[in-house]
């Protein structure tokens, strides 16, 4: 992709406002610290990420944990 860039280290990004998830369960513990540093206002689980543990951490946090498609809430304009 042209003009897209990708970071694949854990920056400490600043004013993030929402993480969207595509890694499964499984993946996920290595992260949980990281997202949770980053304090985005949510955090969209996609079909096949939901996990109660961190659903849980995050709740706890004050971080909002959206269960739901990021492709759809786009193309319907519910993304907000």
């Amino acid at each position: 992709m042209v003009g897209v860039s990708f970071n694949s280290e854990k920056k400490a990004f600043k004013d993030v406002d929402t993480v969207t998830m595509y890694i499964g369960p499984q993946n996920q513990p290595e992260y949980y610290s990281y997202i949770l540093n980053l304090k985005p206002r949510r955090v969209i689980f996609n079909p096949g990420t939901e996990n109660p543990e961190f659903i849980s951490q995050l709740e706890s946090a004050g971080i909002y944990p959206e269960i739901a498609c990021t492709l759809v809430l786009l193309a319907t304009g519910q993304y907000e």
